[in-house]
């Protein structure tokens, strides 16, 4: 439109109307002014008006330093239009940059166009101006670090660590920082830092809960699901509630270690809090207590979900598949394949991930080999790495070792860990050990300090009893420094979650533990030997 949008009469005589307001009238006109439509297809009682000529307008009416009308055009221009050079223009003129507003409106139009290092400029300018981001701002900020390249992570938290020493007596300056760093530490995986930065927020910051959900991500994003959940639990002590953004986390980390107690908890909490407009309307928290419940096997409540949401997007249906697909629900996962399809959404990537993992899963060689290759005949979706490694799964529990080494070799990616991996449990699985040992090769070579490739090819030989070999492979490994992963478990007894690592003694009860473990052996071995008496007078 040659950068003219379309306003209609309407929104003119509220320009009008601010010109003739009272102080307390033009606070509510300008609130309706932010709110101003852009459309391109005008109504027929509303003329449309080009958007320069309200700017005009507002200039010849002798509002140009007026903050509030000013914030109002800057927001139209920066996220109306995504047109920064106007809005930038506008910001400039503005005599008193003292309304957050004015930053926030600018920060987002840069956050939303992808270039984020110079919303991060204006936050810092903002900051360094004694200025107080409040959260929309921060979202924005947050929002423009979640599109930063993976390299200028480091850059950027090394320039927030060095401006955050100089933010002198501005505690919320400070505050507001932090929390960016805090964000950017859980992506660089230095949860700790993160940790420590988070300590250093003061009690009055902590009672914003964009902090608390930004260091609860960091932990669930980085699979330390105790230390996110321990850190939900504080929460109220500084007085800051949960919002959606902070549940979606929450019920994450409950998924990650199967804590179904809590999360049946925090879905309750969520009902019996007035939240349930939120569960019906919210996709995104309806879709993690889907995935919750399907990764604590609690399929029920997970079809209560679905069935209970008011509206369904591809997303949503890829996670029950997915669900149903893990719990061996097979049949019910490929039916809903086809429900989705007949209620008009298409199937993407994730939905064929999900189908794949339910014909692996379920043992349903032909329906996977069929969509497979409907998945970029009929859809027009080409697999990626993992949905090779889902369908060499798929050949290879079903035996058919050649073709699953077949489509390895011929797939445009190189094979990880996960492909071979799977390549070789199916060897193991139909004792094809002709292959196994250089599958096994294959495995270590593509991730070598994995000990799962030397624990299959060892249990291999040892079912062929070749204990030989069993031994030469278990020295090699100790002088490669490979050592097994620990085995680790968790159960949630009175709403605490205990997680034990195979061998380790690092739960603080396991004196008391081991005392009690002892104890049932004395009393088990009493019971075999009156079994054996029992038996033999018998």
């Amino acid at each position: 439109m040659d950068g003219y949008g379309i306003l209609d009469s309407c929104d003119f005589q509220l320009l009008l109307r601010y010109n003739a307001a009272s102080s307390k009238e033009k606070d509510v006109v300008f609130l309706n002014l932010r709110k101003i439509k852009f459309d391109s297809s005008p109504g027929r009682y509303n003329p449309p008006l080009p958007r320069d000529f309200v700017h005009t307008l507002v200039l010849k009416l002798g509002y140009g330093n007026d903050c509030f009308v000013c914030n109002g055009l800057l927001a139209v221009y920066a996220r109306g239009f995504s047109d920064l050079v106007s809005a930038h223009k506008v910001f400039d003129d503005i005599p008193e940059k003292g309304l957050v507003c004015c930053w926030t409106s600018l920060i987002a139009g840069y956050a939303k166009l992808g270039q984020c290092e110079e919303a991060l400029q204006l936050f810092l300018f903002m900051v360094r101006d004694s200025l107080r981001p409040d959260d929309e701002t921060m979202v924005s900020v947050l929002s423009a670090c979640s599109s930063l390249d993976i390299e200028n992570y480091e850059k950027w938290a090394k320039i927030l660590s060095e401006f955050e020493g100089n933010c002198g007596s501005n505690r919320f300056g400070f505050d507001a920082v932090n929390t960016v760093l805090v964000y950017l530490f859980g992506k660089l995986g230095k949860v700790e830092d993160g940790r420590h930065i988070f300590n250093k927020i003061s009690a009055h910051g902590k009672t914003r809960v964009i902090l608390w959900n930004v260091m609860i991500g960091a932990y669930v994003q980085n699979a330390d699901a105790l230390e996110a959940l321990s850190l939900f639990r504080q929460m109220e002590d500084y007085n800051s509630y949960p919002n959606h953004v902070t549940m979606v986390s929450v019920l994450s980390a409950c998924a990650q270690i199967g804590d179904l107690e809590l999360g049946v908890k925090i879905h309750d909490y969520m009902k019996s809090k007035g939240w349930k407009g939120c569960l019906a309307l919210n996709r995104n928290l309806n879709t993690t207590l889907i995935d919750m419940y399907c990764k604590c096997g609690d399929l029920k409540r997970a079809r209560d979900v679905f069935g209970g949401m008011f509206t369904k997007d591809v997303v949503s249906f890829n996670v029950m598949i997915m669900g149903l697909a893990i719990n061996g629900e097979g049949h019910d996962a490929l039916s809903m394949f086809f429900k989705m399809q007949d209620v008009g959404l298409i199937p993407d990537a994730g939905t064929f991930l999900g189908v794949l993992c339910a014909c692996s899963h379920s043992g349903y060689l032909e329906k996977g080999r069929h969509l497979f290759a409907d998945m970029s005949q009929q859809f027009f979706i080409y697999p990626k790495l993992e949905h090779y490694a889902c369908y060499v799964d798929l050949l290879s529990r079903s035996g058919c070792i050649q073709e699953a080494l077949e489509v390895v070799m011929s797939m445009p990616y190189e094979p990880n860990g996960f492909v071979w991996g799977s390549l070789l449990a199916g060897c193991v699985l139909h004792k094809k050990l002709e292959y196994g040992e250089n599958i096994s090769k294959m495995l270590i070579r593509a991730d070598p300090e994995n000990s799962a490739g030397y624990v299959l090819l060892s249990n291999a030989y040892a079912s062929d009893r070749r204990w030989g070999d069993v031994s030469e492979l278990r020295c090699f490994m100790k002088e490669k420094g490979v050592k097994k992963q620990l085995g680790n478990s968790w159960i949630s007894i009175k709403g605490t979650v205990h997680e034990f690592l195979a061998g380790s003694p690092s739960h603080p009860q396991i004196g008391l533990i081991l005392d009690i473990l002892d104890q049932l052996s004395v009393k088990m071995k009493l019971v075999l030997q009156f079994l054996k008496c029992c038996r033999s007078n018998w």
